[in-house]
């Protein structure tokens, strides 16, 4: 089933879905694997897993200092492939690869896109990569059941949001600010008419991140979005307490305690 379906079958039993955000290889894949565990069993919709990049340009400092951490530890586009691969196997939930684009041209797009398809990764978000120099990559992935995630931000026009619609799958990735992530801001009636905007340009559904920290920010998505985005907070999270800290913070966000 393809991710858009996923997240439609998903969305018909639930007010809001909720996808999370990790780095591969942060703290370490052990801890990976206990913090997707407790994100799924607490009822996490799809899970967005970041291949470690030297230069993450849309991140903020929490993301950023992850990825810098993974690689130093000596974290590899291999061992990031092969656990996504183990995770698609052992949960029954939409996993996608984000990363930037010179991950993906160094190992080799063809390849790179194969070893997804073989893990059964659903979507695909390079935050880097306008599509128009993605063409092929674009095509490839969504001939191959990989869905290339566009995003568009407070900035984009309606144009702009049209032409990307129709390079997109999966869903749209609506950033809740200009800027990097894990930077917060109030959900206020200007966000309300920029959803509205994004809602107008496509058919997709509509992922909303980049500062999502709180029950009261995922209600507030409620009937004007799809799915809510959480990274920087789940991270923070286990920086400073443990992945035991994860479930109950997933189950709060999701209104279940």
């Amino acid at each position: 089933m393809k991710l858009e379906e996923l997240i439609r079958q998903r969305k018909a039993n639930k007010d809001i879905l909720l996808m999370t955000h990790i780095v591969l290889g942060y703290p370490s894949f052990e801890t990976n694997r206990e913090v997707i565990r407790a994100m799924v069993e607490n009822g996490v919709d799809c899970i967005e897993m970041q291949i470690p990049f030297s230069e993450p340009m849309a991140d903020g400092p929490v993301i950023l200092k992850a990825n810098q951490d993974s690689l130093a530890r000596g974290a590899t586009i291999d061992e990031c492939l092969a656990f996504g691969a183990e995770m698609c196997a052992t949960h029954d939930i939409p996993f996608l690869y984000m990363t930037y684009f010179n991950i993906v041209y160094k190992y080799g797009e063809q390849r790179f896109l194969d070893q997804a398809v073989k893990a059964g990764i659903q979507g695909l978000i390079l935050p880097d990569l306008p599509p128009e120099e993605g063409i092929d990559l674009c095509k490839t992935a969504k001939q191959k059941g990989i869905a290339p995630i566009m995003i568009y931000s407070p900035t984009s026009t309606d144009e702009r949001m049209e032409e990307l619609a129709g390079y997109g799958a999966g869903f749209i990735y609506c950033t809740a600010r200009k800027g990097v992530t894990g930077t917060h801001r109030e959900l206020d009636s200007e966000f309300t008419s920029y959803l509205e905007r994004c809602r107008r340009a496509t058919s997709l559904p509509l992922a909303v991140g980049f500062g999502i920290q709180n029950r009261t920010d995922i209600e507030a998505l409620i009937g004007v979005a799809d799915m809510g985005v959480v990274g920087s907070r789940t991270i923070k999270l286990v920086d400073q307490h443990g992945s035991e800290a994860v479930g109950p913070f997933i189950s709060q966000l999701l209104g279940n305690t």
